[in-house]
């Protein structure tokens, strides 16, 4: 048995494998987790039911396990019908999360399309598929240096 918070032997073989600059991305249960994955990221399905097995769960072990150096997330649509006014609630969870990392909890904004094209990157080594509800929960980790 291992000692660490984090124990899921999928994810730990995949960021045993990674490296300084590696992304790994996890995602809400809207994104779609196959079809907009890089060729090198390992998939850890863990969206069994609606709600159960959210993001900030998964953030939480990930971020005892590497150092996180940025964290990327969504933008928010600015016209349309999923127009938001404000920033997204589980943003602010994400900030607390992160705190403690090298990014000290800033969030890097990408534009919708560009968070696509980076979470289907081949320098990302692990996609985890939770079955996050809250919309515009998907956040892209840079992994960072050991000090």
């Amino acid at each position: 048995m291992l000692r660490g918070t984090l124990i899921h032997p999928q994810i730990l073989s995949a960021i045993g494998k990674a490296g300084h600059g590696s992304r790994i991305l996890i995602s809400d249960g809207n994104y779609p987790h196959w079809t907009k994955r890089g060729q090198n990221a390992e998939v850890v399905y863990l969206n069994l039911s609606p709600g159960v097995l959210g993001v900030c769960d998964v953030l939480k072990q990930m971020a005892t396990a590497i150092p996180i150096e940025v964290a990327s997330v969504m933008q928010t649509l600015k016209t349309g019908p999923y127009v938001m006014t404000a920033e997204p609630d589980i943003w602010a969870d994400f900030r607390k999360l992160l705190k403690p990392t090298d990014c000290k909890g800033d969030l890097h904004e990408i534009e919708r399309f560009a968070f696509y094209e980076a979470a289907g990157s081949d320098d990302v080594c692990l996609t985890v598929a939770t079955a996050e509800v809250r919309i515009y929960a998907n956040i892209l980790l840079t992994i960072g240096v050991v000090k």
